[in-house]
């Protein structure tokens, strides 16, 4: 099981890219744990200057705009 957090301070795009994320992830029958992390100090110590970004695993994958779906399906195979 992957482990998803969308970083963002709750803006549209942010909520976009968590739906994406979601729903990606259940037509692709991959299990995921997601969450939002809406706190600017705990996304700022994760070195995301600019929102939404994703992080899966602790890693970050992509920041500074909306994810197009293709990108999520590909983070969703590894």
């Amino acid at each position: 099981m992957k482990t998803i957090q969308i970083l963002g301070s709750g803006c549209a795009n942010c909520q976009r890219t968590y739906d994406l994320v979601a729903r990606t992830a259940q037509e692709q029958g991959v299990a995921i744990e997601i969450e939002k992390v809406e706190d600017i100090a705990e996304i700022l110590a994760m070195g995301v200057m600019s929102t939404p970004g994703v992080v899966i695993d602790g890693r970050v994958v992509h920041s500074g705009s909306m994810p197009s779906r293709s990108q999520v399906a590909s983070w969703l195979e590894d």
